[in-house]
Parts: structure tokens; sequence; C-alpha cells
């Protein structure tokens, strides 16, 4: 190998001289182990390359500079992607991540609890981002034995969203758009708790807030939904709920008069009995659509300004007033 180097240099009087002066000797040396060092070197490793963050349930994560191969597996993280105009590097996505319509078109890589590994690695995801809404918790070990690196966006309340699509902006490297969009989110936000600041009255209705209706699930205390009801100047009845998604006895739920009751289950009817209830006899009871209140995505202002319109019926230019 070091006679191949000298002579594709063509030092070969060196190699001669080498045996006769020491100098040269050590010369020649230090040219071989250079070409030796040059020729062994290796490519950066994945894992060490990129920059490191911390993502929302703590765990640090190193992402590719600027990550182009982006796999959602949370309809909410889907929609702040492309909120972000980040659309183009999504890659694969959940089968229930239906919005906006161009989500629909990309490749789906499974539900958000059973996402195919396999077929994230065949798409050479570059970046995963989850949600602990999605439980891929269990999932993120598997992910790191390939290489493939996983952010975990977890927000918790309304500001939580904000944080988290910043955070999104700053991971995808994009974060002026990002910096944009929850200002604007913000904006709207603050609009709507000062048009709840000046209506309340001191009493805040009591909101029931329905999940599901055989049995009767409802949210309890640490959810995101009910930050939204007490944010919109309501008072959930479940609030005392430990469990995030209790389920209640009718019994239970009659006893504690709701005022208000949002039923988010499409399709279904409100049970016979809790037509009983001050929001049924007083025809307070309101579908409000699911994707708004369930992702925590950019439009969730959207499901809490039909909450805050709901709970406050007399503030008449809400919608408008809140765009």
């Amino acid at each position: 190998m070091y006679a191949a180097f000298i002579t594709s240099t063509g030092n070969l009087s060196l190699q001669a001289n080498a045996r006769r002066c020491p100098l040269a000797l050590g010369l020649l040396l230090a040219l071989m182990f250079a070409a030796f060092a040059v020729g062994c070197h290796t490519k950066p490793n994945p894992a060490t390359a990129g920059r490191e963050f911390t993502d929302e349930i703590g765990r640090t994560v190193r992402v590719p500079e600027r990550p182009t191969r982006i796999v959602s597996l949370a309809p909410s993280v889907t929609e702040t992607l492309f909120a972000l105009g980040l659309g183009d590097r999504v890659v694969g996505v959940t089968s229930y991540c239906d919005y906006p319509p161009e989500a629909a078109q990309k490749e789906k890589i499974g539900d958000t609890q059973r996402p195919s590994i396999e077929k994230i690695v065949a798409l050479k995801a570059d970046l995963v981002i989850a949600s602990t809404a999605s439980q891929i918790e269990q999932f993120v070990r598997s992910f790191e034995q390939v290489g493939i690196p996983v952010y975990v966006s977890n927000p918790r309340n309304l500001d939580g969203v904000l944080e988290s699509i910043k955070h999104i902006g700053d991971i995808t490297n994009v974060p002026e758009r990002a910096q944009e969009l929850s200002g604007k989110l913000a904006e709207r936000i603050n609009l709507l708790t000062s048009a709840v600041d000046l209506a309340s009255s001191g009493k805040r209705p009591r909101v029931l807030f329905l999940i599901g209706s055989e049995p009767l699930i409802t949210v309890g205390k640490n959810t995101f939904v009910n930050d939204l009801i007490t944010r919109a100047g309501g008072e959930s009845i479940s609030a005392d709920q430990e469990a995030d998604y209790p389920q209640f006895s009718l019994e239970t739920a009659i006893a504690r008069q709701p005022e208000v009751i949002f039923f988010q289950v499409s399709g279904e009817k409100l049970p016979a009995r809790l037509k009983e209830t001050p929001a049924a006899r007083a025809g307070r009871v309101a579908h409000i659509d699911d994707d708004l209140l369930l992702r925590p995505g950019p439009r969730v202002v959207d499901g809490f300004m039909q909450m805050v319109a709901q709970i406050h019926p007399y503030l008449h230019d809400l919608r408008k007033e809140s765009r």
C-alpha cells in the first residue's frame, strides 16, 4: 500500500533517499500516515449529526438540520405541519389525518396507535413527530433502533398548543413561520378571552362535555378540553375527576345539574334522561365539531370560539370579530 502511494504521488526519489537520510524517512512516514488517515475517514454518524432538542415529555432528541422526510403520527401534528407550509416535506400520515384535504393524499402508515414501523422505514423518514394523545411512546424505542428520531408533542392546554406549534417550527427549521402562526392564534385567543371577561357576571355556568353516551364518558380536570371550558367561562361538572376521561352515571350527571351540554359524539342522540337537565330544558345542548376540539392544533381556536359562543350566546358578533 505504502509503495503504491509513493508511486502514485511520483515521489520515487523520496523512497530511495529515505534509506540514507533519517529526516527523509521521517517525512516519508508522516506522508504515509496522513494518507492512511484520509483513506480511513468515515462519514459523520447520523445519530450525532444535526441539532439537539428537548421534546415535550422531556426526552432529548437529535434531528437533522433541515428534516425533509417527515412522518406525522397524529392529526393535530399533521395540521400544524401543513399550517406551517411544510406539506411538501410530509411523506407519511396516519389514517385519521384528513385535514387539510392535501393531507389525505399522503402515504398512510397505519393509525395513531398502530403505525407500521416497516412502512415508515421504507419511506426513508428522517423525523417522526408523535403525540402523547396517540399513545405512541411505546414505539419510540423501535424507531430509535432504526435511527429515526422521534419528537413527542404534548400540549395539555390552550397555551400549550401555541408553544407546541413553535417547538415544531424549531425542529423543522421554520421558526419564523411558527412565530407568525402562533402570534396570530394568540391574538384571536386574547380577543375571545377578553370578550368572556366582559360578558361574565362572576357565575360560571355548569358544563357537561360528553365524549360518549353509552356509557357516559366525559372529561377530567387535567384534560385539554377542561382547560377550554374554563377559558370559555364555564365550569365542567367533572372537573373534580382525576381520570382524563372518566365514566359517569346518568344519575351523577343529572344530579350535578349542567346548564350547558356539549354533545361531541356525531350521529348520536342525547340520552333521554339528560333531557331532565337545566341545559336540555333551556335548549342549550350543542354539537361541536370533534376535529376542532379534540385535535390540539391550529384549528382548536375555531373550536374554542364555538364553545365561547355557546356558553355566552349573547355575544352575537363573536365569530366575525375573532377571525
